[in-house]
């Protein structure tokens, strides 16, 4: 999430209780997790396991339970609890609004755009010109919704990210402070569910349309003029390009990248990256035509075995 303006690092120490450890003068232009961030960001971590790789990070600040000195170019931020500080800013800067009226007075709708009875739709959400939002459908807060968007009934788009830590046998949720972009001249079928990211935003690009039922994770960015049938699970931040299709009853787990022009035939599982242009098919997802080589040489050993006994 980007902040409103540059902040000094102290005054953002100040608001989490942390102790500054380097130049508190540093600004600090946004707020991420380590999956998303970029120079001028703070992020924390509270796992040894990942201290590394924070530190290693593009992140200017970061919120640790561990003092030590800041590496070049870094400001660390020491708090005890870096999870609860993190989550105070969160609060501070993007605070909860509840909903007071079907329709927020906050948001800014163009005059064109079709709203069927039973809408809900946030404050500081921005609808554009032409879109049609079906029967008892949700928009959350500060979701951008562009130009001739076609949103079926009963879809929500804007609920808080599916992300905890764990402590002291307990889950406790992260604040989701991103937003939902949905793009130009997408369609939304009917009971989908596309959740806000948890500090970056989640995309759906321009043209894309998905089927009914379909569920998009926390941060994920799908891409350009993509087709996703009824029945398929993206998980959190996972990267998808464009012109991909995607069958029937798919899964994608976290952080996976899927290139341009990919295909997924139906139920297909996919858990690592996979390079465009090609068409797959199995669990785990493999180049469709090895997993029917794999299959026709599984039913001939099959009917081996049969012949033998």
């Amino acid at each position: 999430m980007k902040l409103d303006q540059p902040y000094k690092v102290s005054i953002l120490a100040q608001m989490c209780d942390a102790e500054v450890i380097g130049d508190e003068n540093t600004l600090i232009t946004g707020i991420n997790e380590i999956h998303k961030v970029v120079r001028g960001d703070l992020m924390f971590v509270d796992h040894p396991k990942y201290y590394d790789k924070a530190l290693q990070s593009d992140a200017t600040s970061i919120l640790i339970n561990k003092k030590m000195p800041a590496p070049d170019g870094k400001v660390l931020l020491f708090h005890e609890r870096p999870f609860d500080a993190y989550n105070a800013l969160a609060w501070h800067f993007k605070p909860f609004i509840h909903l007071t009226e079907p329709i927020s007075s906050l948001a800014i709708i163009d005059p064109s755009v079709t709203i069927e009875p039973g809408v809900i739709i946030g404050p500081y959400t921005r609808i554009g010109a032409g879109s049609y939002i079906q029967a008892n459908t949700y928009i959350g807060s500060f979701c951008e919704i562009g130009e001739k968007v076609i949103i079926q009934p009963g879809s929500i788009l804007g609920s808080d990210a599916f992300y905890f830590s764990k402590k002291d046998g307990k889950y406790f949720p992260w604040r989701s402070i991103g937003r939902i972009l949905i793009q130009d001249d997408v369609e939304i079928g009917a009971g989908c569910t596309i959740v806000r990211g948890v500090s970056g935003d989640t995309i759906i690009g321009r043209g894309s349309k998905l089927d009914c039922q379909v569920h998009i994770g926390h941060g994920s960015v799908i891409g350009e003029n993509c087709l996703i049938a009824a029945l398929v699970a993206i998980a959190g931040k996972v990267t998808i390009g464009n012109g991909v299709t995607i069958y029937g009853q798919c899964g994608i787990a976290q952080n996976v990248r899927i290139g341009d022009h990919a295909t997924l035939l139906a139920k297909t599982g996919v858990d690592k990256d996979l390079p465009g242009d090609t068409v797959y098919w199995g669990v785990p997802a493999l180049p469709a035509r090895q997993t029917m080589k794999q299959l026709a040489v599984l039913r001939m050993m099959t009917d081996e075995r049969s012949k033998k006994g």
